[in-house]
């Protein structure tokens, strides 16, 4: 078994090192196969310099650097496709939820999933530090907005700590269309349109400090749930 582990990257320079060093120390314990994709979303700082430093230290990291800004899902959907692992997890640059949690995924995928998910909403998980009550009240916001507009048959859909069976993310990102705020329930309702299998597994969650989601964030997320529901009605995923 090989698992490829993408991290999409913007203007990371200060967090991105701590989160690779700690990322390969997991990985060079265990006895599969593995590779990191730090996958540059044309940052303006010199996150991609810091990268490219460490892949000269870090085994199998590789750096895959966009010059241009396309948003995190655009640059997730690149990593997932060019990744080469049977497993695939995307996860966050700040390290929110360690790569260590992986390992509660890996027997779902024998189990008969395609897909297994963080979640912060279920028993068992534990927000070690949490965010301030106006985001968490914005969260609730846009979870009964998607709930609503989108059900995907999760809670908590915005994790950013997913993997995906290689055969499942060829399926479910070749056909992605949203690459910003919400391509997340984008990815999962289309997975649930192709009929692949679920599961969400409770980890632990740091909240950053540094990661913020204001007001107009919600209503771009809002308006990219919008175009998904007119997607599934339109059969663009087909």
């Amino acid at each position: 078994m090989k698992l490829s582990v993408v991290i999409p990257a913007y203007n990371e320079e200060r967090r991105i090192e701590k989160t690779l060093r700690a990322v390969s120390e997991f990985l060079k314990r265990q006895a599969f196969e593995y590779e990191i994709l730090v996958v540059n979303d044309g940052s303006k700082d010199g996150t991609s310099s810091v990268v490219q430093k460490l892949a000269g230290v870090i085994p199998n990291l590789k750096l895959i650097d966009n010059k241009e800004n396309h948003g995190k899902g655009w640059v997730t959907k690149q990593g997932m496709l060019l990744a080469t692992g049977d497993i695939r997890l995307f996860m966050d640059a700040d390290d929110s939820t360690k790569v260590d949690e992986v390992v509660e995924f890996l027997p779902f995928f024998g189990q008969g999933y395609d897909i297994v998910i963080g979640s912060r909403r279920i028993a068992g998980s534990n927000i070690a530090v949490k965010q301030s009550f106006f985001r968490d009240f914005l969260g609730g916001v846009f979870r009964f907005i998607v709930h609503t507009l989108v059900p995907v048959g999760v809670t908590d859909s915005q994790c950013g700590f997913k993997a995906f069976s290689a055969k499942a993310a060829a399926t479910i990102f070749s056909k992605q269309k949203i690459y910003r705020w919400a391509f997340d329930v984008e990815i999962l309702a289309i997975a649930g349109r192709k009929g692949l299998k679920i599961k969400e597994v409770p980890i632990t969650w740091i909240n950053d400090s540094e990661s913020h989601v204001k007001l107009g964030g919600m209503i771009n997320m809002l308006l990219e749930v919008i175009q998904i529901r007119f997607n599934l009605w339109g059969g663009k995923y087909k």
